[in-house]
């Protein structure tokens, strides 16, 4: 199931919050995050995604690696469906905080608003590709 070649590509800069337990919520959250970025991969909808991580963290192990943020790459119709997906992403979504910080054992009010990608800095800009996308899983 693939896209039509000409609906509009928007690359997405999604970095991170900066504080102390920034790198604990990213790990919380990723399996959830990760099921419904594989569901949209799937249906041609998200092309290419990934975690951005220090120079340091090239060579590092998995698990020594240290994020900054995410980079996406979406098909939609326009900038504002592919907000909207982005705004329900559980690294967005304010509305885990609560089950989150049961989970981290903090105070609710340390975190507010969204609780990993940085929502004063994300950036959503339609791209115009001078390469293919790698094909729709099947």
């Amino acid at each position: 199931m693939s896209s039509p070649p000409d609906l509009p590509k928007f690359v997405v800069w999604a970095p991170d919050y900066t504080d102390e337990g920034v790198l604990q919520r990213r790990q919380a959250l990723r399996p959830s995050h990760r099921e419904k970025a594989l569901k949209l991969i799937s249906q041609g909808i998200l092309r290419v995604a990934g975690g951005c991580t220090t120079l340091e963290s090239i060579h590092a192990t998995a698990e020594d690696k240290k994020f900054v943020g995410s980079c996406l790459i979406f098909e939609g119709e326009n900038i504002d469906v592919v907000r909207k997906l982005v705004e329900e992403d559980m690294f967005y979504k304010g509305d885990v905080v609560c089950v989150l910080a049961a989970m981290m054992d903090i105070d609710t009010v340390t975190l507010t608003g969204s609780v990993q990608w940085d929502k004063e800095k994300l950036v959503i800009l339609p791209i115009a590709l001078a390469t293919s996308l790698p094909p729709v899983p099947s």
